[in-house]
């Protein structure tokens, strides 16, 4: 399957990639408030999951400088132009960047040791395969006290009828789709005793923010 899931990413993003940055601030809302939310502490380490173009590492380094920050993404394609887009910002060297997987990535792969501190999903959940399974694996490399955050598409209930058909039409043409399974799995975690967790949603329910604290 992860053969597959890097040839989809690939082909995809193969051309999308070289607009992302440009077309994806009319509609992806909320990465910038994420960011701020991390809010890391000296030395601790953050990690992106599909971290696409590095926008939101770009920013995450900017704004922490003694945070360490890491990228994972599916797609050898997003990579490439992220390693671009890294070098441009002179930030090659504050931040690494592995290939790999959402439902099976550990800190080993970025070379660590020790449990990550803090893991961010931005607007990646609604488009990788089984998001139930990669919210299971950043929990289980996340240290006690460590945080996951999420934003990403709420399911829109709170938008006209004919702004749900046109936006959820849009999306598809992306292979994005709402995914009821991610608010469940952060239901699921605040009752089993996982860690501590609050949601939030913003502009309709178009956006969605979500915050575990792991126990």
């Amino acid at each position: 399957m992860s053969d597959t899931v890097t040839q989809t990413m690939d082909q995809l993003y193969r051309y999308q990639r070289h607009l992302y940055d440009a077309t994806r601030k009319y509609y992806l809302f909320g990465r910038d408030q994420l960011i701020e939310d991390v809010n890391p502490k000296l030395g601790e380490t953050v990690c992106e999951v599909g971290c696409g173009t590095a926008r939101n590492l770009i920013k995450l380094a900017q704004r922490y400088p003694e945070a360490r920050v890491f990228g994972l993404d599916a797609s050898n394609a997003m990579l490439e132009t992220a390693g671009k887009s890294l070098a441009r910002s002179g930030l090659s060297d504050r931040v690494t960047l592995v290939q790999g997987y959402a439902q099976s990535f550990t800190p080993a792969n970025f070379g660590l040791e020790k449990p990550i501190d803090h893991i961010v999903f931005s607007y990646t959940l609604t488009i990788i395969p089984e998001p139930e399974a990669a919210l299971d694996n950043a929990l289980a490399q996340l240290r006690p006290g460590g945080t996951i955050r999420v934003v990403d598409f709420g399911d829109l209930s709170g938008l006209p009828v004919w702004f749900q058909r046109v936006q959820t039409w849009w999306l598809t043409q992306f292979h994005v789709a709402y995914r009821p399974e991610i608010p469940e799995w952060f239901q699921r975690r605040s009752k089993d005793g996982s860690g501590q967790v609050s949601t939030r949603s913003i502009g309709g329910r178009y956006t969605n923010f979500y915050t575990l604290i792991k126990a």
